[in-house]
């Protein structure tokens, strides 16, 4: 492959392992585009022929390209405990309308270490009583754990659902000292 065709290139991915399991990360010349959970080859796989239709390009694997690289460096410190935020270009592309909103909304005003319920998102966005539809933004949230869905709660104290299983989710809320660590 000669640069030129390098260049041309639309879509990189790389997996990384972190303290909730192998994630796949990818990323165009935008930013990152997608982070998928339990990035098993099968499920990754999966993900990038989805990517590839989605997206027009075929992903190509490169986890040396800048962008990737520090991905993988904020990942690593943000498990670490050593890091609060990413602060990473971010690709919006496969997502838009209402559910892009929200999670704009969501990625700005939920910090590290807090909390939201559904129908409290759904008011920010000035849609009170969307509560479900807020749910279903989170289930669609291409960007996970750098756009928190796993801050997003039930207003009763439940702990809502989750794309990247229950047993994700409250590790990550573990991380950020919003709920204790487990015991096993």
């Amino acid at each position: 492959m000669d640069s030129d065709e390098r260049y041309e290139q639309r879509v990189v991915w790389a997996v990384v392992d972190t303290g909730i399991g192998p994630l796949l990360l990818a990323a165009t010349r935008e930013g990152l585009v997608n982070v998928v959970f339990h990035a098993t080859d099968e499920v990754r796989d999966k993900a990038l022929e989805r990517l590839a239709s989605r997206l027009g390009s075929e992903p190509v694997e490169d986890p040396g390209s800048p962008l990737l690289a520090e991905a993988t460096r904020q990942f690593d410190a943000y498990f670490a405990g050593e890091r609060h935020s990413f602060e990473l270009p971010l690709d919006w592309s496969l997502i838009s309308g209402f559910n892009r909103e929200v999670l704009r909304e969501l990625a700005t005003t939920v910090p590290f270490g807090t909390v939201v319920g559904y129908g409290d998102l759904a008011g920010r966005v000035g849609q009170p009583g969307a509560a479900q539809a807020v749910g279903m933004a989170m289930g669609a949230n291409p960007l996970p754990v750098v756009v928190p869905c796993h801050r997003v709660v039930e207003s009763g104290g439940g702990i809502g659902g989750f794309g990247g299983g229950l047993e994700t989710k409250r590790r990550l809320l573990a991380l950020e000292g919003v709920l204790p660590e487990p015991l096993f």
